[in-house]
């Protein structure tokens, strides 16, 4: 049986590292939709200006052992973070096209009690873009209720 949509304020925080060890921290805040079918958890929500990614909205699929993240508008992606594995995606925008690979380390996802039992991400991975190494990565989602 599938549940009810919720409305979710949701928090992005992302941190990268490049090779000189420059570290770059963005924060994301954004009202959006979480619902959960079959087991597996849907976070979708519209990008802003503030993201750079502007007239794309994102669905984020939660799964126990993986997280995939599609984005469909000006900017269109599907990536997954499976632990352990190196994932390819090809990155289409309206410059271009880059082909985009993650090396994911660490995945939890955990549901937050009293929180209607929404999910909290967390992934670390690294980042390559055709096939040059350019970054450490952590990713941080959390989600409550609006």
């Amino acid at each position: 049986m599938a549940e009810r949509t919720k409305q979710v304020v949701i928090t992005v925080t992302g941190l990268q590292r490049d090779a000189q060890g420059e570290e770059n921290r963005i924060e994301l805040v954004s009202t959006g939709e979480y619902v959960r079918k079959n087991g597996v958890g849907y976070i979708k929500y519209r990008e802003t200006e503030l993201s750079g990614l502007e007239g794309t909205t994102t669905v984020i699929k939660v799964r126990a052992d993986e997280v995939t993240l599609l984005r469909m508008g000006k900017v269109e992606q599907k990536q997954v973070f499976r632990p352990g594995q190196k994932t390819q995606s090809l990155y289409t925008t309206p410059f271009g096209n880059l082909d985009m690979a993650v090396v994911t380390g660490v995945l939890h996802i955990s549901e937050t009690a009293g929180a209607g039992e929404l999910p909290a991400i967390y992934i670390e991975y690294e980042l390559e873009i055709a096939g040059d190494w350019q970054s450490a990565n952590t990713l941080s989602i959390t989600l409550r209720e609006d």
